[in-house]
């Protein structure tokens, strides 16, 4: 198992073993891999994403679980929520916020169920009120800096249905846009102007069964 942990766009894995993708991710020279998770390791792989030539790191441990809490504790950790919405004419449902094709999605907020914070941060961000929860996707994870701060935010992701006849409105307070239905065979056009974390949920949402 592993997960995928984006500064910036480039992306930390966490991992008990080691894939036939990971492994060839270390064949690159600017690939950075600790088999141990320390927090003098962990500091040294934090100092190396900083640099320009940095490609991606790899840290392997036998207990993943102990290791995501060992690296989480590097970092302030948010939870947020979102969805993949598609209408009943099978379209997608995308925001277009700061120059990018992205997502509703948001903060969880406190003892609220991470379902009811994707439903909610649809309806805020996009108008939409009646969607229907269908299953969980999967999780991304990335971080930023903010007020002095390092954090990393895991986003849960579900996928929901509508109908295609309710009104949209951007939530121009969130520098939303625009918000469109996109078809699926047009879906490369989104994808060439996004986030590498939205294009890994895309990837599981049309492989899950």
């Amino acid at each position: 198992m592993q997960l995928k942990i984006y500064f910036d766009e480039k992306p930390v894995y966490l991992c008990d073993e080691l894939s036939e993708e990971l492994k060839e991710i270390l064949h690159h020279p600017d690939a950075v891999f600790i088999d141990e998770f320390s927090t003098p390791a962990i500091n040294s792989l934090l100092h190396e994403i900083k640099k320009e030539d940095f490609h991606a790191g790899v840290i392997l441990s036998d207990d993943l679980e102990k290791l995501r809490k060992s690296f989480f504790k590097h970092f302030t950790t948010i939870e947020a929520a979102g969805g993949i919405v598609q209408n009943d004419k099978k379209e997608l449902l995308f925001i277009y916020r700061l120059d990018k094709w992205d997502l509703p999605k948001g903060k969880v907020e406190e003892n609220e169920e991470i379902e009811v914070a994707a439903a909610r941060e649809i309806e805020e961000e996009t108008g939409l009120k009646d969607i229907i929860l269908k299953k969980k996707i999967g999780e991304t994870y990335h971080t930023y800096n903010a007020y002095g701060k390092h954090y990393l935010k895991t986003t849960h992701w579900f996928y929901f249905t509508s109908d295609s006849h309710q009104k949209l409105q951007p939530q121009l307070e969130e520098n939303i846009t625009l918000i469109k239905w996109i078809k699926t065979k047009d879906i490369k056009t989104p994808m060439e102007t996004t986030y590498a974390s939205i294009k890994d949920i895309m990837h599981c949402f049309f492989d899950a069964p």
